[in-house]
């Protein structure tokens, strides 16, 4: 009977429901007398601290055999699997790598071990280390190393394959390590292409099973690329963070005989850069380079534009002082680099005189700028000129403008006339309406007056869509009285 040969433990029950017959498999796992079983067919049972499914199987003499088979080792698998899934969503809630570290220190002395260590690959002021005990909070900290006391961590660090627990001599381990351990298990962190850090298990009470250590290796797998999008998502943050710092419009500094003031606003509010810019460069003799300008376009790729021009420009400064002659050598510079940009620029050239301030103001394509005198006054600067960056040659025209004690120049970009809105959200801002709205800005500081007409575009947009806006108040302080 083929039965009896099966390694899967089968007992007969007969029709009165004692057990009068069990394979060798059987007799194994029940060396006592069995009574009648009380299964259903297709429930789990335990036998000597082993899960079994048991099936039923009706005989023609009435009897009944019940075949047992072991499915504890699946669901050992199953439970891992389920843990596993566990782990690697909370592996997942943090970009940060100190949390990461955390994160995953915590989870393998939850589920893994007594003590957990992750160690992070060596930084300027040694390894970052997170450590955590069962049932305690994790600690991070930088400690200066000598990864080659533990067996296999130097090797675990630079991504190599980890060594069996049975070659780690607990009692070699160094005091940072543990103390009065039994088993420690050390295993790699691999990262997106780099190695993210090493994972230390530790045990006091019993050695780590072969199945274990497969699972912690499993565990580190998904710990390592967590731990490396962290690293990675910092890095490219921090690189995000310099470049579009060095892109904004810079903050404008004190002069004893200028005012001046700026805003800027990009056109998603998501974004931080855009397309409008502005910059102010010291010359000799006390004299200052305002520039705005508009390059074609919104977002990243116009804000890299502007960098190229800022530099240009900055360039320039070294070697050309005449705006027309600058111009004509921005314009030629971006003919080179890229035809499909142009910009729209205004430059102007402060030099302070005992009368205020003298302003040479020439514009490429730009709206002109605006002139607020204390009085309340306002009028356009004379100049005009084409586009930069489209034609083979530009013409422009300078003005010369005198600014007495309260007058101010007001630089902007289109931003500001094109802004549309109003009260029924599709009008423009217009030229007129702002220069109507400056007659109420007469002697008005720098600070103040760029601010009011950043305040009027932006409540005149509302929570409408809008272009970058870029703005610069050029203002002659007033005299203080002795």
């Amino acid at each position: 009977m083929n039965w009896l040969r099966s390694p899967c433990p089968a007992l007969v029950v007969d029709s009165a429901g004692a057990v009068h017959g069990m394979n060798e498999a059987a007799r194994n796992l029940f060396p006592q007398q069995v009574s009648e079983p009380q299964w259903r067919h297709g429930e789990s049972v335990r036998v000597a601290e082993r899960s079994y499914a048991a099936h039923r199987v009706d005989n023609e003499d009435g009897s009944v055999t019940w075949w047992l088979l072991d499915e504890t080792d699946l669901e050992l698998e199953r439970a891992r699997t389920a843990l596993l899934t566990r782990m690697s969503s909370a592996l997942m809630t943090s970009l940060n790598p100190e949390r990461c570290m955390n994160v995953v220190a915590e989870l393998a002395a939850t589920h893994l071990a007594d003590e957990a260590l992750v160690i992070a690959p060596r930084a300027d002021h040694g390894h970052p280390i997170t450590r955590c005990v069962r049932g305690g909070t994790p600690t991070h900290e930088l400690q200066h190393l000598d990864v080659e006391e533990v067996m296999g961590l130097s090797e675990a660090l630079r991504g190599f394959p980890p060594v069996p627990s049975r070659w780690i001599d607990p009692a070699a381990a160094p005091d940072w390590l543990a103390r009065d351990v039994v088993s420690i298990v050390v295993t790699p962190l691999p990262g997106h292409g780099v190695p993210a850090g090493a994972l230390i298990l530790v045990r006091r009470d019993k050695q780590f099973s072969e199945g274990e250590e497969a699972f912690a290796r499993l565990f580190a797998s998904r710990a390592g690329v967590a731990m490396s999008a962290a690293s990675l998502f910092t890095q490219q943050a921090v690189i995000t963070e310099r470049l579009t710092r060095d892109l904004l419009p810079p903050v404008l500094r004190r002069y004893d005989k200028v005012e001046l003031a700026g805003r800027y606003r990009a056109a998603a509010e998501s974004e931080r850069v855009g397309g409008d810019f502005y910059d102010v460069h010291e010359l000799p003799g006390d004299e200052l380079f305002v520039v705005l300008g508009d390059v074609c376009g919104k977002g990243l790729d116009s804000a890299v534009q502007t960098g190229k021009v800022r530099t240009t420009l900055h360039a320039l400064l070294q070697v050309v002082d005449d705006h027309d002659r600058m111009l004509r050598a921005l314009n030629q510079a971006l003919l080179t680099t890229d035809q499909s940009r142009f910009i729209t620029v205004v430059v102007a050239t402060v030099r302070p005189v005992d009368e205020g301030l003298h302003l040479t103001l020439t514009s490429g394509g730009h709206p002109p700028p605006l002139i607020v005198r204390a009085d309340g006054a306002v009028e356009p600067a004379k100049t005009r000129g084409t586009l930069v960056g489209i034609l083979p040659e530009i013409k422009t025209t300078t003005d010369e403008v005198l600014l007495g004690p309260g007058d101010s120049c007001l630089l902007h970009t289109d931003g500001i006339i094109e802004a549309v809105g109003g009260p029924l959200g599709d009008e423009e801002f217009g030229e007129e309406r702002l220069r109507r709205a400056l007659t109420a800005c007469g002697g008005m500081p720098a600070e103040a007056l760029v601010e009011h007409v950043h305040m009027l575009a932006a409540n005149w947009v509302g929570t409408g869509a809008h272009d970058d806006i870029a703005v610069v108040a050029i203002t002659a302080p007033r005299r203080r009285s002795r």
